[in-house]
């Protein structure tokens, strides 16, 4: 109700309404007008007399003209306080004004400096009148540029695609290089802005041009530049890499100045004013082939604008300036930082990659390819794994991993058997057994019981189990005891002896190589 305009016919019904005797609230609860401004109305009307039922009410014209010049007084009376500024105040902030001094800058300088005692909306209204009076014209130089000299680098913003993995709308962004002579271009449409998609496009655009400027000026985008800062930017390692390796120069802009990078920031307004709105696609591989085909054949066969000529015609002048391609294609790394968590492993992208386990909470920097992670600490490399793209896969090096796990980890239920068949027929059934049960895993126990091979021989565990019998489970510490109960029957002399039960041919008696005593078995 506030904001609603209000005729002079319902300014007159709520006069009417007043003079016989009703209330704002009244008039309020009737939606004729709000009760503030009810109040208002009485206030304006009142030394006028017309609030008087005895006084007849005038007519329209008078009520509109009495509101008109209600109004006309509000405006022209002080309202709080008003500050004076002299000629020397106008002139000082007109000077500060002209060189982009900011309001809330000239208003402290004002009190700081000059003693004047005025409002901080003052000095932003006289500065906004000042900026309309006078446009801020600028002179600019327009940038020439030898073939072969630059290219200039950008991102744009394209339309909303179906994700691949969700199927939820996602905005999908277009990479734009354009020789800054020619004005050739390279268009490759992507997912995302990462270092992984910054790197990949240069070489793509590198490889389309078959040749490579001696300096390509960017923007101070986050895949390309960490710190942008006047006079002291500093470049992502990776992206720094990529220029080492095929030698051309990164010139940043200074920040906030897109004019320096004038011809690509008319590229990519030229792709969004003339291919992305007469374009249908299917995916991200029809819109990427669409959009070679038409650099090639519509936005390279135009007559520009400032050159006058066509770009690809431009473009087979600049070639022979062009910096050749290097013999091998350099390797593209992009870097990112990791802690080794406590299970000897790190993250990235969701997947898990082994580390040696003396790195444990250590942090270490991933360099990553399209196919391989590399782990460095102190720029040394301590793992290198294929590179996972289902998030959850796991990488893991036994090597990496402790010791005492690694022991553990070795000793599997089919090495266990394997271990005890060597030991006799006697020890891999009862180990068999014991795997065999339909309730508890009996691992450890079987490692156990041969882990007594480092206190007993061979000979005499088969011995222990044969006399075990066929049983199902036996301890390690029972089958220990039942070792240890056969040597001290064998040095009491209560088990038989071998060559009692020796029925071989007489002319071998006594003679076998390898044949042994039982006691000497078990005095072992």
């Amino acid at each position: 109700m506030a904001n609603r305009r209000i005729e002079v016919h319902q300014y007159r019904e709520v006069l009417y309404r007043i003079r016989q005797g009703q209330s704002t609230r009244a008039i309020e609860r009737a939606k004729l007008m709000g009760r503030s401004k009810a109040q208002r109305l009485i206030n304006i009307v009142q030394p006028l007399g017309w609030l008087d039922p005895a006084v007849e009410l005038p007519d329209n014209a008078t009520i509109a003209q009495a509101l008109h010049d209600h109004r006309q007084q509000a405006k022209t009376a002080p309202v709080g306080r008003k500050t004076v500024f002299t000629q020397e105040h106008l002139d000082l902030v007109k000077q500060w004004v002209v060189n982009d001094v900011s309001a809330v800058a000239i208003h402290g300088a004002l009190q700081r400096s000059y003693g004047l005692n005025c409002h901080y909306s003052a000095v932003r209204r006289m500065a906004q009148k000042i900026k309309r009076s006078e446009p801020q014209l600028k002179p600019t130089v327009k940038l020439d540029f030898e073939y072969g000299d630059a290219a200039q680098v950008d991102f744009g913003a394209g339309p909303f695609m179906p994700d691949p993995v969700t199927r939820e709308p996602k905005r999908i962004w277009f990479f734009v290089m354009t020789l800054c002579a020619c004005r050739h271009q390279y268009l490759e449409f992507v997912w995302d802005q990462t270092v992984a998609t910054w790197l990949r496009c240069h070489q793509r655009a590198f490889e389309f041009f078959s040749a490579l400027p001696k300096r390509l000026i960017i923007d101070n985008a986050k895949c390309a530049i960490v710190r942008a800062v006047r006079d002291d930017t500093e470049v992502q390692r990776a992206y720094g890499e990529l220029a080492q390796g095929y030698g051309f120069l990164i010139d940043p802009c200074a920040p906030a100045d897109p004019q320096k990078k004038g011809r690509v920031e008319s590229g990519v307004k030229y792709v969004k004013s003339n291919f992305l709105p007469t374009r249908q696609f299917r995916d991200m591989a029809d819109l990427n082939a669409q959009a070679l085909d038409w650099v090639i054949k519509i936005a390279g066969q135009r007559t520009h604008g400032s050159t006058y000529a066509k770009p690809l015609e431009l473009f087979e002048l600049e070639r022979a300036h062009l910096q050749p391609l290097p013999a091998r294609r350099p390797d593209v790394f992009w870097y990112a930082k990791a802690k080794v968590h406590q299970d000897c492993h790190v993250q990235y992208q969701r997947c898990y990659y082994s580390v040696p386990f003396r790195l444990i909470t250590q942090p270490v920097l991933l360099r990553v390819s399209a196919a391989t992670v590399d782990i460095l600490h102190n720029e040394q490399i301590v793992a290198s794994h294929l590179l996972g793209i289902k998030p959850g896969t796991k990488r893991t090096v036994d090597d990496h991993l402790p010791e005492a796990y690694l022991a553990w980890k070795m000793r599997s239920p089919q090495w266990c058997i394997t271990q005890a068949q060597e030991v006799g027929p006697h020890c891999h059934a009862l180990v068999r057994n014991m795997m065999g049960d339909k309730v508890l895993n009996r691992l450890r126990s079987v490692q156990g019981l041969l882990g007594l091979r480092k206190r007993y021989s061979a000979e005499q565990i088969e011995l222990a189990c044969e006399r075990c019998g066929i049983i199902d489970i036996i301890s390690s510490k029972a089958l220990a005891q039942v070792i240890e109960q056969m040597q001290r029957e064998a040095q009491a002399g209560l088990l038989p002896d071998s060559d009692a039960d020796d029925t071989s041919t007489p002319a071998y008696k006594g003679q076998g190589r390898f044949a042994r005593d039982t006691r000497e078995l078990m005095a072992q």
